[in-house]
């Protein structure tokens, strides 16, 4: 069953400094089961983070519709939830403190239900003991593990998810990729997740979405076929470096090299 439909989506800025209209997005199409993780990659500047931003009810748009759950996105709601690449916790807040925020500002849930799902997601990111500490005393990978249990607990249908790990170093970023998939496995909510890295997207997702460069159109989807749960050790398995590489090419093709005749409904997911 479908969740989330992007449908024809095409989105222009108008750019004050040179006094003209920048096609930011045109006829973008993207759809995502319910409970399935998709990843989008592309160029920077493709796009990706203005989709995002759509989705998430932030940005207006002229073109095209987007619908979660068949009814179409006019703002944000409490059926989607956002984690960029910044954790941007309260710093006044205690670490249970933030991770109620979402809940607390919606006001669907009471006192009990509160408590019961703040501290059920402490568990399920791994920060047990952890619950009186502030923002300022936990490493910024813990922080983003903390943003991710805020998002989780406000019961969105849709996750979003912006560059979560570009601000974490190579190390922490690899143990949070897979601390994530062991979290989505659990939590089994509808992910859009947006990043540079491509072998991030392949090793996450179940499905990858390549973007072109600006004005930003949907190239291919590529379907990946490993099975879950899956572990670091994939991405030296020769089928995962071949898909990497295959993206790799995709985002690297210039404008004047792609086959303009074909239109995005038309590419075929990759098996």
């Amino acid at each position: 069953m479908l969740k989330l439909e992007v449908e024809r989506l095409t989105k222009r800025y108008w750019q004050e400094r040179d006094k003209r209209e920048v096609l930011a997005l045109e006829d973008v199409s993207v759809s995502v089961e319910d409970g399935e993780f998709t990843a989008i990659v592309g160029p920077s500047g493709c796009g990706k983070t203005t989709l995002m931003n759509i989705v998430a009810g932030l940005l207006p748009y002229e073109e095209g519709t987007v619908k979660i759950d068949g009814k179409k996105v006019s703002g944000p709601g409490v059926d989607r939830a956002v984690v960029f690449q910044h954790a941007s916790l309260l710093p006044w807040r205690t670490i249970i403190g933030n991770i109620r925020y979402g809940m607390e500002m919606q006001k669907r849930f009471d006192e009990a239900t509160m408590r019961e799902r703040a501290e059920r997601f402490l568990k399920m990111v791994g920060l047990v003991g952890f619950e009186r500490h502030y923002p300022r005393e936990l490493s910024g990978g813990m922080q983003q593990r903390v943003n991710l249990a805020r998002a989780l607990a406000a019961d969105p249908k849709v996750l979003l998810m912006d560059e979560p790990f570009a601000a974490l170093d190579a190390q922490t970023r690899e143990f949070m990729q897979a601390e994530l998939l062991k979290i989505w496995a659990q939590a089994r909510k509808t992910v859009l997740f947006i990043t540079h890295q491509i072998n991030e997207a392949v090793y996450l997702a179940d499905r990858v979405v390549v973007m072109s460069a600006r004005p930003g159109r949907v190239k291919d989807v590529f379907r990946i076929p490993f099975d879950r749960p899956r572990t670091l050790s994939l991405k030296r398995d020769p089928k995962f470096l071949e898909i990497e590489d295959a993206i790799w090419k995709l985002v690297e093709e210039k404008p004047e090299d792609m086959n303009l005749t074909e239109s995005p409904a038309e590419l075929s997911d990759k098996a």
